[in-house]
């Protein structure tokens, strides 16, 4: 049996008071005694009466929703987990709800659900895009949506992008592995398509140009989609006649298929390891893995604060803003070579 959800008018029989001065309370508007107030918050209570958002918002006069869509990679991962949770932070105190999705790094998808968002009136969007173009988000610009791209920058759309010191990151931590007197150090990397980890890439190869090292293709592999493939790769290299004997990984997963490739191998105390981004217990493991660590708090944050003052109307060039990383060592990094 389908039960009727009470209605204003319902609120204002309960109250005793008319229609417009539920609506008043309802939508904030002013004018109500604290008696007639009062009485009309105790009849929501006792009906459990929910507003429309929808109907809501038509009468709003800046015909904002106060919403923001929020497309991520995969809301799954640590990394991505926790900007959502940093948007979060900065969005509820306004009143604002997050609405977020995850892109599985598809272009298509990331346009199907930015359309999505636009369709339904978001006041912005906070967007880590997945496709090496993002100019079919132009019409919505010029709109009048607010749009900020985290943990990458946009491409052909001039909007506020909020993105980690990868290159140097990467670059930190490959001369980590140097100067612990390591030679063959393997790069497993994410997907080339990703502006990320091309950075990463350029970080891990200008540290072993600058001491003399030639990058080795045989131990550079990209396009690592997952932390099982990240377990093969691994495994393969170690079967080599050459093998490595230290692992730059350029993301979470692949730092997690890494090491549980050494740990089956019973070479986790033997061969170095560096990964990019940290994860949850990277640090209880034995040895604790040394990682690049990016600061997803500061980045959701960041994020969020340039799109709402975006949507409040701030003007000027768009601009990019750095998260510096932090190079954590915990074991795993400091092994030298066999």
């Amino acid at each position: 049996m389908t039960v009727r959800r009470p209605t204003m008018r319902d609120v204002a029989a309960r109250a005793e008071v008319s229609f417009k001065t539920v609506s008043r309370v309802v939508n904030e508007e002013g004018g109500v005694s604290p008696q007639l107030e009062s009485r009309v918050r105790k009849a929501i209570d006792e009906l459990d009466f929910r507003p429309n958002a929808g109907a809501r918002n038509l009468r709003r006069s800046d015909n904002r929703t106060a919403a923001i869509g929020l497309l991520l990679e995969d809301v799954a991962n640590p990394f991505s987990a926790a900007v959502q949770r940093a948007v979060e932070d900065e969005a509820v105190p306004r009143g604002v709800v997050v609405f977020s999705a995850s892109l599985d790094e598809d272009p298509a998808r990331e346009r199907a659900l930015a359309r999505e968002f636009s369709a339904r009136h978001a006041d912005g969007l906070l967007l880590a895009p997945a496709g090496d173009d993002q100019s079919h988000l132009a019409a919505e610009l010029r709109a009048g949506t607010a749009i900020v791209c985290v943990d990458r920058a946009a491409t052909n759309l001039p909007v506020d992008s909020v993105v980690a010191t990868n290159t140097i990151g990467a670059g930190e931590g490959v001369r980590h592995l140097l100067a612990s007197g390591h030679r063959r150090i393997a790069y497993l990397g994410d997907r080339s398509t990703i502006a990320t980890a091309r950075e990463r890439f350029a970080g891990y190869e200008q540290a072993l140009e600058a001491s003399g090292l030639v990058v080795d293709p045989r131990l550079v592999v990209h396009d690592i989609r997952d932390a099982g493939t990240a377990d093969g790769v691994v495994t393969s290299l170690m079967a080599g006649a050459d093998p490595p004997t230290a692992f730059f990984t350029a993301q979470n997963m692949i730092t997690i298929g890494a090491f549980r490739a050494l740990r089956r191998l019973g070479l986790e105390h033997a061969v170095a390891l560096v990964g990019f981004d940290d994860f949850l217990l990277a640090d209880l493991l034995s040895p604790g893995i040394t990682v690049v660590a990016q600061d997803p708090v500061a980045i959701g944050r960041l994020a969020a604060e340039l799109l709402f003052d975006r949507i409040a109307g701030a003007s000027g060039p768009p601009q990019t803003r750095l998260v510096p990383t932090t190079l954590v060592r915990r074991g795993s990094g400091e092994l030298p070579p066999h």
